[in-house]
């Protein structure tokens, strides 16, 4: 956990345990707490508590107990150390020494990947590490980028939660995958326990080494089901990987685990020295990140410079940024920082911090961001969302008893994945800007989220439902809300309105892989809702770039089709609309938001005639509580709200009401402690009830989900919000 991440304590959380006084939350879920914690000596730790009821049940103590014992058998330094613990406590906790250095998951996402040094470095060092796990009889079974922490002086390996003794199969059931996907070896994926030991990690290091390499998994990234079906049987993308390090890593993933070479045998064949103080193993933005979080330090309570002679007293000059590094506790900062001393040295211009003052700031302001698609593919939704947030912010600027001025600001994707995270960056180095809504679509959002994570800046987004904005796995989602349905329970409100609609007994599901992420998600959502009710889909996946639909779709109707739910984008449904048009299929066609644009039924015609769309959208004009809405609207813009406008305003709104409450007496809120506050919303908009869950901001099932439309004389018509669940009776 980085100082980025830090969150103010709540009332109900204590002030110190066990000698460490608690300066923030470093993350919170369902078993416990992290906090930053700090000694009488000015050493940080993270320090993990679980929650009471946890501690209650005699399993999870044991399983606590294990972790805080596997941890402590670890020797090594590049593995985060632990520090203190107390599994017998009335809650639990442990603390391990804190690294404000940036994960590799965080560090590539945000930077690239590394050079070949730097692989060779980070994959040295974590091998030395592994080897010294598996030397104490261990296993780790979690090594992914979101567990390893990258400090100027060397990478750390951490989080030994499901780590296990070799050979240890009570905790790993048959059939239970545990371990992330992408990052684990082809017995984990097929949960053959016995056959789980330390060349299972040397896989997982061969998956990390590529990602770091190359930017990207070697699996590839999407649905857990295909990720788990790539790692057992498709051989790995390695395209990018340098030369020198192409036959370390295909030796590291291949299938059969006796063939891969120990962690000891990689640490030998990658012989690059340690890095010692010198900060050039890493890219320079992410040496900065860690010198600006080595820096933050300084700013937490209570982290004093030692006196260099008790008797100095008087007018003495505060000590500069430079001497109070230096000063700072032997045991403290300096060996909290993890190397960032050394970040700061690399980084820092000399003269300019000990400066005085410079003029007086200027008057904060109040600003709203909207991070969209203003240009590209979908400007259309970008255009549309940015006018409901100039609505909302308009209409409060309009009260008279507005306790400020709200004033909007527009970063402007393309919705091009390579500018998105330029575009988040505009919007989260603006220390006036409070809340962001964006962006329009799932990969922008992607690549620009982890700006908005470092900076714990309020994200909200009404239009990209891809489950990965919120990944605890990778570490990601911190400051994401998603007012709109995820892919996959859009998925499940297709299917459940197929069952409530249609006798259908066989429905047929295709997967169009030209978007793979999107249309798994779709398929496994559908998948799940048929087979919930007894029914066997007919499944096919297609290639991107297919184009003979007929003979594909035949084959389906030959297998006894009767409804047709299509997962994938526009250009394959048009085609998928012809063929069964041509076939003379007369059952239902369903599919997904991606498809729901003028587009389709403008390209396919009258083989788009009853086709039925879901979509995270209502028509406004058909709400009587957007009356007033659509009435501004229409006086502001001279038209009706396109699609997604409503849903902006409302999300604007939500996210203008915490700030007025946050604002105390007019003081303006510290952005950074929003994002909680903005997880307990249940908020009435003019298109409907918002309500989040409170851990990772998706949508509550209960709130505004997915509406349905049919296409009708080539134009949509509104029809209904799909169903949450199966019917309690199938029509038959």
């Amino acid at each position: 956990m980085s100082p980025a991440a830090l969150q103010s304590l709540l009332p109900s959380d204590p002030s110190s345990i066990a000698g460490y006084r608690l300066l923030g939350r470093l993350g919170a879920g369902g078993m416990g707490v992290v906090y930053l914690g700090r000694t009488d000596n000015g050493e940080l730790a993270a320090v993990k508590v679980t929650h009471a009821d946890q501690a209650d049940q005699a399993d999870f103590r044991a399983r606590f107990r294990r972790e805080v014992e596997a941890a402590r058998r670890v020797s090594s330094p590049w593995a985060v150390p632990v520090t203190g613990a107390d599994p017998d406590a009335p809650e639990p906790w442990m603390a391990t020494a804190f690294v404000p250095g940036p994960s590799l998951g965080e560090a590539v996402t945000a930077h690239g990947p590394l050079t070949e040094r730097g692989v060779r470095i980070l994959g040295g060092a974590v091998a030395r590490a592994l080897a010294a796990v598996h030397e104490a009889g261990l296993v780790h079974r979690d090594v992914k980028p979101g567990n390893v922490l990258l400090a100027v002086d060397g990478p750390r390996l951490i989080d030994f939660g499901i780590a296990r003794t070799t050979g240890e199969t009570a905790l790993t059931s048959t059939g239970m995958v545990v371990g992330t996907p992408g990052f684990l070896a082809p017995e984990q994926a097929e949960a053959r326990a016995p056959e789980i030991g330390p060349p299972s990690d040397v896989f997982a290091l061969g998956c990390l080494l590529a990602y770091a390499a190359t930017g990207r998994p070697p699996f590839g990234t999407g649905a857990v089901d295909a990720l788990l079906y790539r790692t057992v049987h498709d051989e790995p993308d390695l395209d990018g990987v340098p030369d020198g390090l192409l036959d370390l890593l295909r030796a590291c993933l291949t299938k059969d685990p006796d063939r891969r070479p120990t962690a000891e045998e990689i640490a030998a064949r990658l012989t690059e020295d340690t890095p010692g103080a010198a900060a050039d193993w890493l890219p320079a933005p992410v040496v900065r990140t860690i010198a600006e979080r080595s820096a933050a330090m300084l700013a937490l309570p209570e982290i004093d410079a030692t006196q260099l002679d008790a008797s100095d007293t008087g007018d003495q000059p505060a000590p500069s940024r430079r001497k109070f590094l230096l000063l700072a506790s032997g045991g403290g900062v300096a060996l909290a920082a993890g190397g960032g001393i050394a970040a700061w040295a690399a980084l820092r211009d000399d003269g300019k911090e000990d400066r005085k003052a410079g003029p007086t700031p200027k008057k904060r302001r109040w600003i709203i961001g909207v991070h969209a698609d203003l240009t590209g593919p979908a400007k259309n939704i970008g255009r549309a969302q940015e006018r409901g947030a100039r609505l909302a912010v308009e209409q409060f600027n309009a009260r008279k008893d507005k306790p400020f001025t709200l004033e909007l600001k527009v970063s402007d994707d393309g919705g091009d994945k390579n500018r998105a995270l330029a575009a988040a960056r505009v919007l989260t180095g603006d220390p006036d800007v409070l809340g962001v809504l964006g962006p329009t679509s799932d990969y922008t959002g992607l690549a620009a989220l982890p700006a908005y994570d470092e900076a714990l800046l309020p994200l909200i987004t009404v239009s990209a439902g891809s489950n990965m904005l919120i990944n605890a796995n990778l570490g990601q989602g911190l400051s994401m809300l998603q007012a709109c349905p995820q892919h996959a329970i859009a998925g499940t409100c297709l299917a459940y309105y197929v069952l409530t609609k249609t006798r259908s007994v066989r429905p047929g599901i295709l997967q169009d892989r030209t978007d793979d992420t999107y249309a798994w998600q779709y398929i496994g959502g559908a998948n799940f809702a048929f087979r919930q009710t007894g029914l066997v889909p007919v499944p096919r996946v297609v290639p991107a770039g297919t184009t003979d639909y007929k003979r594909v779709l035949g084959e389906m109707m030959a297998e006894g089709m009767d409804a047709y739910v299509h997962c994938g984008l526009t250009p394959s449904a048009v085609l998928a609309a012809r063929a069964l048009d041509e076939l003379g299929f007369t059952g239902m066609k369903i599919t997904g938001q991606h498809v729901f644009e003028p587009r389709f039924p403008a390209e396919a015609g009258d083989a788009a005639e009853g086709w039925v769309l879901g979509a995270p959208v209502v028509d406004a004009t058909t709400v009587k509580a957007a009356s007033p809405f659509v009435a501004a609207h229409r006086k502001r813009y001279g038209a009706a709200p396109a699609f997604y406008t409503g849903e902006s305003f409302d999300a604007v709104n939500i996210l203008l009401q915490e700030v007025e409450k946050a604002a105390k007496g007019g003081k303006r809120p510290d952005r950074t402690e929003l994002v909680p506050l903005l997880r307990k919303v249940r908020y009435q908009g003019v298109m409907g009830g918002y309500v989040f869950d409170a851990q990772t901001g998706e949508l509550h099932p209960g709130a505004v989900g997915t509406f349905m439309y049919a296409v009708e004389n080539g134009r949509y018509k509104p029809l209904e919000f799909a169903p949450g669940g199966p019917p309690k009776k199938r029509r038959t």
